[in-house]
This record gives structure tokens, C-alpha cells and sequence, in this order.
């Protein structure tokens, strides 16, 4: 899964995980294309391929808490699965499409078998080895939408796993710890 230091350490251990658009391109401001992220986290889970402990959904990134028996197989097949879903919506719903554009224009010329690009390459996992770093993480991730100024409060952030830690429903069911 990509050309990069990061590796998944140990499948017996939660990582914590960055996947981000090429370019940092501003993809997901689209609640449909949200969407499609939510649900290929919720059939994952579903089908019990991977166990989802945080996650924050932002603009141009997604950051997850998450453990699975091949943690690098599933996020992989998480990335192609959506990729190539919301490449397919947007053919489907925008006519000369400008994140087509963007996303053609942005894949590496090594990816040969595809048209379009939408993920940076690898996924930064990092094992979470303590409980102070696990904190550290959940931290980060809930409060990643306001420090980015996009709220004030994390509760008010439509796409984290902050409500389902404050006890009340989120978008996606999560295994609370810590």
C-alpha cells in the first residue's frame, strides 16, 4: 500500500490512521460524496472486516482510530472502493465535472490501469501504544474541525465519532475505549 515508512506494526493493536485526497483537493464538502465514505466504513464494520474506534471526516481528509485482522488490506480496499464509487458518481451527476478535471490531472503517471486519482498513496498508520497516546488521538481527532475553525463546539461536527463518546447517537456506530 504505497511507497511509504508508515506500517501497520502489529493487527493485534488499534492504529491510528490518516487518508488524505491528492492535492488536499476539497472533495468531500459534498455530502453525497461523505456519504459514500460513511457507508464503506459501515459495511466494513458490518461485515466484521474492521473494528472502528474514531474517526473525523474533514474536507480534504479523513483521520481514523481502527483495527482489523489486515488492517493495510482493508483500508486499501476501502480507498479503491471509494475512489472509484465517487468517481462514478460524479460522472453520473456533474457534466464536465471540475474535480473530474482535478483528479485526472493529479494521478501519478506510475498508475497506469486508472483514468483518475483521488487518494494520496499510503495511509500513515501509526500503532497506538499507550493510553496517554490513545487520548492524545482521540483528542486530535474530535477537536481536528475546531482547530480548523469550522466550529466551535466538536459535538457540532456532523462526521466524528465526539457524539457517540459523549454518549449520545452518531453517523457510524463505534467501539468506545479509554
Amino acid at each position: 500500500m504505497g511507497r511509504s515508512r508508515y506500517r501497520v506494526l502489529l493487527n493485534t493493536q488499534p492504529h491510528f490512521i490518516t487518508c488524505s485526497t491528492v492535492e488536499w483537493m476539497p472533495i468531500f464538502s459534498k455530502p453525497e460524496l461523505v456519504a459514500i465514505l460513511l457507508n464503506s466504513l459501515q459495511f466494513l464494520q458490518a461485515q466484521k472486516r474492521l473494528t472502528l474506534y474514531s474517526y473525523v471526516i474533514m474536507e480534504n481528509h479523513l483521520h481514523l482510530i481502527a483495527i482489523a485482522d489486515d488492517l493495510s488490506k482493508e483500508v486499501g480496499n476501502f480507498k479503491s472502493f471509494t475512489a472509484r464509487s465517487i468517481v462514478d458518481w460524479l460522472q453520473a451527476n456533474q457534466s464536465k465535472s471540475y474535480w473530474l478535471t482535478r483528479l485526472k490531472a493529479a494521478k501519478l503517471k506510475h498508475k497506469t490501469g486508472q483514468r483518475y486519482q483521488l487518494w494520496q498513496e499510503g495511509f500513515h498508520p501509526k500503532m497506538i501504544a499507550s493510553e496517554a497516546m490513545l487520548k492524545q488521538k482521540l483528542d486530535y481527532i474530535h477537536n481536528n474541525p475546531v482547530k480548523r475553525g469550522y466550529v466551535d463546539n466538536p459535538a457540532h461536527w456532523r462526521y466524528s465519532s465526539y457524539r457517540n463518546y459523549m454518549g449520545e447517537p452518531g453517523l457510524l456506530d463505534v467501539t468506545i475505549i479509554g
